[in-house]
C-alpha cells in the first residue's frame, strides 16, 4: 500500500512539473509578439517572463519553458516579437537576445536560487545575467546589421536598460509573493 501511494505521488508530482513547465512557456508565448516597436529591437515583456518563470520553478523547469518557447517559434508559430516565428527570425537582428535569454534564465535562476535570501545579490545575479544577454544580442545585431559595435548597443540596449532594471525588481517582488503564496498552500 505504501509503495502505491510513493508511485501516485511521484506520478502527480510529475505532472505538476510538466504542467507548471508548460504553462511558463505559454505565458512567454503569449507575452513575445506584445511588443513596442522602437526600432530594430523592440521592447518586450519576455525578460520579465523569464525571470518570473526561473524565480517560480526554478533554474532548470524556467530554463526548459524558455526551451520550448523557442522550440515553439523556431517551427514557425508566431510567437516571437511582432507575431514572428521561424529559424530566419533566430537568425535574424534580434536572434542574439532570443539566444541570450537562455543564458539570462541560467545565470538569473543560480543567483535566485543559491542566495534565496538575499535580495540584492539576487539583484545583481539578474543584472549580470542581462548584462550577458545585451552581449550576445548586441554582439549579433552588429554582425548580422552590418553595424559598429558601438551603433548596435546605442539601439540595442542603451534603450532598454531602465525598461529591465523595472522589470527586474518586478520580477523579485511578483517573484517572491508567489513562491510564498504556493510555498504556503503546499505547492511547492
Amino acid at each position: 500500500m505504501q509503495e502505491r501511494n510513493m508511485t501516485s505521488r511521484n506520478t502527480t508530482t510529475k505532472t505538476y512539473s510538466l504542467t507548471t513547465v508548460a504553462l511558463m512557456a505559454a505565458v512567454t508565448c503569449v507575452a513575445g509578439p506584445l511588443t513596442i516597436p522602437i526600432g530594430p529591437v523592440p521592447v518586450s515583456l519576455v525578460p520579465l517572463v523569464i525571470l518570473l518563470s526561473v524565480y517560480i520553478l526554478g533554474t532548470k523547469k524556467g530554463t526548459l519553458s524558455l526551451l520550448i518557447y523557442l522550440l515553439i517559434g523556431a517551427v514557425g508559430v508566431p510567437v516571437f516579437s511582432g507575431f514572428t516565428g521561424g529559424i530566419g527570425k533566430l537568425a535574424g537582428p534580434t536572434g542574439g537576445y532570443l539566444i541570450g535569454y537562455i543564458f539570462m534564465a541560467l545565470i538569473a535562476g543560480w543567483f535566485i536560487h543559491r542566495f534565496y535570501d538575499k535580495v540584492i545579490i539576487q539583484f545583481s545575479g539578474m543584472v549580470l545575467g542581462l548584462a550577458v544577454l545585451y552581449a550576445f544580442g548586441t554582439a549579433w545585431l552588429a554582425i548580422s546589421a552590418h553595424m559598429t559595435f558601438a551603433a548596435a548597443l546605442a539601439v540595442g540596449v542603451l534603450p532598454f536598460i531602465v525598461f529591465d532594471l523595472i522589470k527586474i525588481v518586478i520580477a523579485i517582488v511578483l517573484g517572491r509573493a508567489i513562491r510564498k503564496r504556493l510555498s504556503r498552500i503546499g505547492i511547492l
